[in-house]
């Protein structure tokens, strides 16, 4: 999926004895988006911003270590040692050995003829990582200005980490003129390196350049145009995210310092094996326990007790992204947590004063059929028709921000309609819920609509699982193993005539370990292309039923 920006310029900053100025470039192809204003919370904003740039560049996804040097050498070694071999012959030794002189000669001397061309290549990407390392990045943050505050958006390249900065106008002061609206802006590694010399005693002024918008711009030297094409699973994982925001969740605040133990309990273990999961035990009027795995040591958070109702168990996964939390542990006044469920997105809210940050992580670091089981978060949730889904959002866009139910008294609708309506602009991208206020908000992620149904499921399998369930078509028994924390799943799927009859496992990291199904998709390919829909439709009706 291609996206297209012009930037009149970079993004830019100048500094003097008392001051800074931070200048950003909007993209001049979207509505005219403007904000100045002098930054009053230097110190805070300059922490939050800089947890937004970890998101922006994280990517914890499993990389395989580079074995091509290796096997080269290996290669080489049976290469000697067939040649060895044929050396023990006495009428071939002598002659062998002058050709494995001059082979080694040759060696050397193309070692030497292509050193120029190695180094250049080494320095080449060096000078792109060290000075343009916007071109390593995929997407630029989107920043959207409101009536009562901007805030930044991002997602991280592994495509699990969601980051929001919101900023109310009490953490400016001298705010100048503002036009509301969603743009990207030039965002370059050397801001974030900007960033790190904002300090208390220097005034700050903070801008999103509205003067891009009266450029002529075949005329002007500095104007740019970025094209970035997209992978689909990166656009529909930050879509995931976002919907997933919404949607009920298990409610609880934590002190600075229970975050602070988290990270300090994961940077002095290294796990080897699974489960590597972090497992709240929440019980009513009872401080939050936190339990590592596989190691087992609990951190009971005595300054935060969970005052919601029943008890819960919850495990998630991917907790070395809690990282990005580090540097607002100083200057946080308390966490907000939101858990959708075991294996499903998870939501940490700082309350930063007048600035809130928003951590948004999927339910893994690696979203792949391997881990599954998330993507009905885009399945429609209700049936509205399209002149009231344009009514809603008109209405939304009005205020830019409102509840559901000052939209519903507004417009004479039931709450259950505006929240279908709202629903459907969100896994759009055109609306966000915003957790910190808890009002929905105008939003739109892309200049041109979305292609939701290219978007909605990662291939035709997911799909059709996913009506399976809707069907109710889908019958799943659970059976889980005292010795190793495993959990196999079996059950039937009935698919017109048929009935099939899918088996998975899933291990202690509720990773699909095993599966069969009687299907011919599954009896052809196995798992080589991923699991058939049956199985999926297995997994996400034990998904649908343990949330319930």
């Amino acid at each position: 999926m291609q996206f297209e920006y012009s930037y009149a310029g970079s993004t830019a900053v100048q500094h003097r004895g008392d001051s800074t100025e931070l200048s950003f470039a909007p993209d001049l192809k979207r509505e005219p988006t403007f904000f100045s204003g002098e930054l009053r919370r230097n110190v805070a904003f300059r922490e939050a911003i800089s947890a937004l740039h970890a998101v922006v560049v994280s990517d914890l996804r499993f990389k395989p270590k580079d074995k091509t040097a290796y096997k080269a050498w290996a290669a080489q070694q049976e290469e000697g040692d067939l040649v060895a071999i044929a050396a023990q012959r006495q009428s071939v030794a002598s002659r062998v050995k002058a050709l494995r002189e001059e082979l080694a000669q040759l060696e050397v001397e193309s070692a030497r003829r292509l050193s120029g061309f190695h180094e250049a290549r080494a320095r080449y990407f060096r000078f792109l990582y060290e000075k343009h390392r916007e071109l390593w990045f995929v997407y630029d943050p989107v920043i959207t200005v409101h009536p009562d505050e901007c805030f930044f958006e991002c997602f991280s390249q592994d495509e699990s980490s969601y980051g929001r900065l919101g900023a109310s106008y009490e953490v400016f002061q001298n705010v100048g003129e503002f036009s509301c609206g969603t743009t990207n802006i030039d965002y370059s590694s050397p801001l974030y390196d900007e960033f790190q010399k904002i300090r208390s005693y220097k005034r700050t002024r903070f801008e999103v350049d509205p003067s891009g918008f009266t450029t002529q711009t075949g005329t002007d030297a500095a104007y740019k145009e970025v094209k970035i094409d997209l992978p689909d699973s990166w656009v529909r994982g930050f879509l995931q995210v976002n919907s997933a925001m919404a949607l009920p969740a298990v409610r609880f605040t934590l002190h600075p310092m229970d975050v602070h133990n988290f990270l300090f309990v994961l940077k002095r273990h290294k796990e080897k094996k699974g489960p590597r999961s972090m497992r709240y035990e929440l019980a009513p009027g009872q401080p939050v326990k936190v339990v590592f795995e596989p190691w087992g040591t609990e951190v009971v958070c005595r300054r935060s007790v969970y005052e919601g109702e029943g008890t819960h168990d919850i495990r998630v996964w991917g907790r070395r992204r809690l990282g990005v939390l580090e540097r607002l542990v100083p200057v946080a006044k308390r966490f907000t947590v939101h858990l959708l469920g075991s294996g499903l997105p998870s939501f940490y809210v700082a309350d930063l004063g007048d600035l809130s940050f928003t951590l948004g992580l999927s339910g893994w670091t690696a979203n792949d059929w391997a881990t599954a089981g998330n993507f009905d978060l885009m399945a429609p949730r209700g049936q509205v028709d399209e002149l009231t889904r344009r009514r809603v959002f008109d209405a939304l866009k009005a205020t830019w921000s409102a509840t559901p139910e000052a939209l519903a008294a507004k417009l004479g609708l039931e709450r259950g309609t505006v929240l279908g309506a709202l629903s459907a602009w969100t896994q759009a991208g055109r609306a966000i819920w915003d957790l910190n206020k808890g009002v929905y908000r105008a939003r739109e992620l892309s200049r041109e609509p979305l292609p939701l149904d290219k978007l909605r499921f990662a291939n035709e399998r997911e799909e059709r699982a996913t009506r399976f369930v809707d069907a109710r078509a889908v019958n799943v028994t659970a059976r889980a193993s005292s010795v190793d924390g495993s959990l196999e799943l079996s059950g039937s799927v009935k698919e017109g005539q048929k009935v099939l009859r899918p088996t998975l496992r899933l291990d202690g990291d509720q990773r699909m370990v095993f599966g069969e199904c009687t299907c011919n998709f599954f009896q052809q390919n196995k798992l080589f292309r991923g699991p058939c829909e049956h199985l999926l439709a297995l997994r996400l009706q034990h998904s649908r039923v343990s949330r319930t």
